[in-house]
């Protein structure tokens, strides 16, 4: 029993983790930011805020639901791209858990 535990452990370490990968999105075109999130399924994306440019803002924005937690989902956002000032992407936010309706609210990128 031991060895097997210490097998699994060796094995489970030996694993890669899956690093979320950062990008710019005031440097990609809107289409760019939205296929870069489809192939990745979730990514963290910088820009400078409108309000105060010496300001970099981040966040992380998915393809759909799966990327995010249980008690969340994915709503609409907007944010700056290199040809657009608001880009459509999908953000985890909370939700009420007491939702009767919550596969009428799966989200999906065409």
């Amino acid at each position: 029993m031991m060895r097997l535990l210490l097998a699994a452990t060796v094995f489970l370490s030996a694993m890669p983790a899956h690093a979320i990968t950062r990008y710019n999105s005031t440097s990609m075109s809107c289409d760019e930011v939205r296929g870069t999130i489809r192939q990745d399924g979730a990514a963290i994306m910088r820009y400078r805020s409108t309000r105060n440019p010496s300001l970099q803002l981040f966040g992380r924005y998915v393809l759909d639901d799966r990327f995010c937690r249980q008690s969340e989902r994915a709503e609409t956002v907007f944010i700056p791209s290199a040809d657009r000032k608001s880009c459509p992407v999908y953000e985890c936010k909370p939700f009420d858990i007491d939702d009767d309706f919550p596969v009428l609210r799966l989200h999906r990128f065409d």
